[in-house]
């Protein structure tokens, strides 16, 4: 390819380049002179995000930087990743998923609508890049905001953001897909600005015979592409449907259920509770709730339970009260699983009543009902325990069932604490306590690029419980002393490599992996080569500089050689 054949890409805005690299890129006076290093592009960019008061106008401005120079934007997040994280995924991207439509500027992934059915291959050819991993939602169940039909593009997005981010899987490699099957949401589908088809959500069967062909179509276009499933309303469908057959998982289950997990052993290793005398009150029976209880159910059987013994000792509540066989409703089917048969014929209705009755050592929260664990819940659950586990789970920090500082306050500050979404630390007796976040963005980007680097073929429960298990290790030492139940979010891509070679390790005991040339590396060489693999975007500028020095120099020689021919 000719130098004047060549489209500058939004990575080639980049003020580090030289005028050499530049003018090879073709932006050469599109750019202002300076080449500036990279300490003087962060500032600036930090600079500028300081004075937008409002974090819906931070992640504007964000999503700007991220469409306009890649490499920068990467470098803010990397450097700055406890600061940035918020503003680029929860709790942010809830406001930015509610005013997408309205605040809509550029195109950002793939829409892929109904009545594009039987023309989906074709829509996927549009797409320029060579794809790794994609990020799927339907939007009928964004965060705990209900059903935003295309305004969920916010989540695919960003949770490839942190894919990029924390694991160092290349931006070009990603893909954010929205499938538009119309809207249950009323008010969206009267909205002038929104931007989706205004018609009824599609049925389920029509629903899965669309997934048939995107999931059909994704495939024969990138081989052996990493499909991960998001904020679906009812994602067990798709989940059972293809989990077998392709190279997919559901992170609302399987990376929650994991992330909570690895909390979870290191929270039962702390109490010192044994898990046979664990009793777990879950507020949130629906698809999270459920994965989180089962995941915490295979570690129960690590620990020497049976399956059966393990799990009876959860108890779930819904909106109707605690899930037992003899209720009188007909219970969804993935309730049934836990649901209770010991009850005696009584039906308890309220949290209250169930912890009551039951005297959890373990108060789990995954409903969307802020502070429904209630200061006398919270006050009971620190009576009964020397280190009561409490884990409001629920996002934003509005639907979380209770603040870090009141299970400090009313446990007397005993609580194992971890949330979903970010709460400040507190003082407690003189000591600053540091809340656990239990956020899935300690799994899901190192799920992600161990299946990737693997090339595995499907993605195993004994992956996802392999991620949990590595995330539980990752503490350092300090972090251990401080009481911490995970990892220091700043450490998130060294926490990313760990969680892939668990990953990895657990995709090669299962026979799913194809990459044959790490097979028989020990776990130094291994980790080394995982390192390898992962885009920094800090060494971007010198490995562009060093191409570009490559190329012209080749093209030089070529030249010159043909010259000594004449």
């Amino acid at each position: 390819m000719s130098i004047s054949d060549r489209t500058p890409e939004t990575g080639h805005y980049d003020t580090s380049h030289s005028i050499a690299v530049r003018r090879f890129h073709r932006t050469h006076g599109m750019l202002p002179p300076a080449v500036e290093n990279q300490d003087v592009q962060l500032s600036r960019c930090l600079q500028q995000l300081s004075r937008r008061e409002k974090s819906i106008d931070k992640y504007i401005y964000l999503s700007g930087l991220r469409n306009t120079n890649v490499h920068l934007f990467y470098r803010l997040v990397t450097k700055h990743m406890t600061d940035i994280a918020p503003l680029i995924y929860t709790p942010t991207v809830g406001d930015a998923c509610l005013q997408w439509s309205h605040n809509y500027v550029q195109p950002e992934g793939l829409y892929l609508s109904y009545s594009d059915k039987g023309h989906i291959a074709s829509i996927l050819n549009n797409w320029p890049q060579h794809v790794e991993i994609t990020v799927v939602t339907d939007g009928s169940r964004i965060l705990g905001l209900g059903d935003l039909g295309i305004n969920g593009m916010g989540i695919p997005v960003g949770k490839l953001a942190l894919y990029i981010g924390c694991a160092g899987i290349r931006p070009e490699a990603t893909l954010p897909l929205m499938l538009d099957l119309g809207t249950g949401n009323q008010e969206l589908r009267d909205d002038p600005l929104y931007m989706g088809s205004r018609r009824e959500k599609v049925s389920a069967q029509e629903e899965l015979e669309f997934m048939d062909e995107v999931m059909i179509a994704l495939n024969e276009k990138w081989p052996g592409i990493v499909v991960q499933f998001e904020d679906f309303k009812n994602p067990f469908p798709a989940l059972e449907r293809y989990q077998q057959k392709y190279t997919c998982f559901n992170d609302d289950i399987q990376g929650t259920g994991a992330v909570v997990l690895a909390g979870i052993i290191n929270a039962v290793k702390k109490s010192g509770v044994p898990a046979k005398g664990q009793r777990a009150v879950f507020m949130g029976a629906g698809s999270a709730g459920v994965g989180v209880a089962k995941q915490i159910v295979q570690f129960f059987v690590q620990e020497g339970l049976t399956e059966r013994q393990a799990r009876e000792c959860f108890w779930l509540v819904d909106t109707k009260g605690l899930v037992t066989d003899d209720r009188g409703d007909n219970l969804a089917e993935h309730k049934k699983y836990f649901s209770r048969h010991d009850n005696a014929g009584k039906q308890y209705k309220t949290l209250a009543e169930v912890v009551d009755h039951v005297k959890p050592t373990i108060l789990m929260g995954l409903s969307t009902i802020g502070g429904v664990f209630t200061p006398e819940i919270l006050t009971k659950m620190g009576g009964w325990n020397k280190r009561p586990i409490i884990f409001p789970l629920s996002n934003p920090s509005a639907n979380s069932e209770c603040t870090f500082e009141d299970a400090v306050k009313y446990t007397d500050g005993t609580a194992l604490f971890a949330s979903g979404s970010p709460f400040p630390s507190v003082v407690h007796d003189g000591k600053p306590l540091q809340p656990g976040q239990g956020n899935n963005m300690y799994v899901f980007p190192g799920i992600g690029l161990g299946t990737i680097l693997s090339k595995a073929t499907v993605v195993t429960q004994s992956m996802i419980y392999a991620s949990a298990n590595a995330l539980s290790t990752a503490l350092s030492a300090s972090e251990v002393a401080q009481d911490w139940l995970y990892p220091e979010i700043a450490r998130i891509r060294d926490v990313s490599v760990i969680v892939s070679m668990g990953v990895i390790r657990a995709a090669q005991e299962a026979g799913v992996d194809r990459e044959t040339r790490i097979k028989d590396m020990k776990d130094e060489e291994l980790e080394k080569w995982v390192r390898s693999k992962m885009y920094d975007p800090h060494g971007e500028t010198q490995r562009v500089e060093q191409e570009v020095h490559s190329f012209i120099e080749d093209v030089a020689g070529k030249g010159a050689m043909r010259g000594s021919n004449l």
